[in-house]
């Protein structure tokens, strides 16, 4: 007993001895604590002096007034930013999971055509004014969620569901971020719109089988249309093709025809302007050149007289004579 009694004395001493030792340590802790940040690179710091802003600090360290008087907010204004809708990233890496929650109120909207489509989508940004991102609107991150699924509501009540569903995916997008940005300027929210990715875009799960046939006898008639297309390209240059080689077949068949026609004419007015010159001379020098032709085409030949008399039958007219040169 009387050595509990001894230590617990000597304890209380020791306290006693090193309180201001201590509770100036705690003070240096807490005042360090408090005074000292550093702002990552990424990021920027807006300083608050008694609730109201003071001044923005760029990255590296960084010291304000402890104990409450001044307080900072770091604002990654270098990083880009996202927003999910009609799901939720559970895990990155190289399997990536997702939430097994159900987010259909945000995601699941009206047509033009008064159709439901369950559309996810992706909205990434980036805070280029900390002080209104901050100060302009509040709660930014929440307000722009808000702004994002009224934009995407508003762009995809404009379609049909088909144009959301198939060909018009990209447009809604494009539409949607232009939208947003442009909201975002009149909220003054600090924020910019990098882009707008529809992750998905499906048709609600009591119609999905529907749609799925619908879609699929679509991509039958793509397909069909495509391989049209493609005999069409095959068979008709091919028929042009030969169309114009006939023609020019037949435009050389007739230049031929026309120009042994024109030399047969010419060579007509020729002998016809040498017979008018001459006539019994050019009479008989035809008469011999057409007997020459056709002499050698007879088999056996006689020759008489008119009169049946005179029969020269040992000439020999069988034997081409071989044509002497002039």
């Amino acid at each position: 007993m009387f050595e509990e009694n001894y230590k617990f004395q000597y304890y209380l001493y020791l306290f006693q001895k090193h309180f201001r030792k201590v509770l100036l340590g705690l003070f240096l802790l807490i005042l360090i604590l408090t005074s000292v940040k550093t702002i990552g690179p990424e990021e920027e710091g807006v300083v608050l002096y008694v609730g109201q802003y003071n001044r923005t600090v760029e990255p590296g360290l960084s010291f304000i007034l402890p104990f409450g008087i001044e307080r900072m907010y770091k604002i990654p204004v270098q990083r880009q930013l996202k927003q999910e809708f009609g799901f939720r990233t559970a895990n990155t890496g190289n399997n990536t999971r997702y939430s097994s929650e159900n987010f259909a109120d945000e995601s699941l909207m009206l047509t033009g055509d008064l159709n439901l489509a369950n559309v996810e989508w992706v909205v990434q940004y980036r805070i280029v004014n900390s002080y209104y991102y901050l100060f302009r609107v509040r709660d930014a991150e929440k307000a722009l969620h808000d702004m994002s699924e009224s934009a995407m509501r508003k762009i995809v009540g404009d379609r049909t569901v088909n144009e959301v569903l198939t060909v018009g995916r990209q447009e809604v997008a494009t539409s949607v971020e232009v939208l947003l940005q442009k909201m975002c300027e009149e909220y003054e929210n600090g924020i910019r719109i990098d882009q707008v990715v529809l992750q998905d875009v499906n048709p609600p799960e009591p119609v999905k089988p529907s749609f799925n046939a619908v879609n699929q006898a679509q991509q039958e008639r793509e397909t069909l249309i495509n391989q049209a297309e493609a005999d069409y390209n095959r068979i008709i240059p091919r028929a042009r093709g030969e169309a114009d080689e006939t023609v020019q077949l037949a435009e050389a068949y007739a230049l031929t025809r026309i120009n042994g026609a024109t030399g047969e004419a010419d060579r007509f007015t020729s002998l016809y302007q040498e017979y008018a010159k001459a006539p019994e001379v050019t009479k008989k020098r035809i008469y011999l050149e057409t007997m020459e032709r056709i002499l050698p085409k007879i088999g056996t030949k006689v020759i008489v007289d008119e009169r049946g008399n005179n029969v020269l039958p040992l000439l020999n007219l069988d034997q081409q004579q071989p044509k002497s040169n002039p």
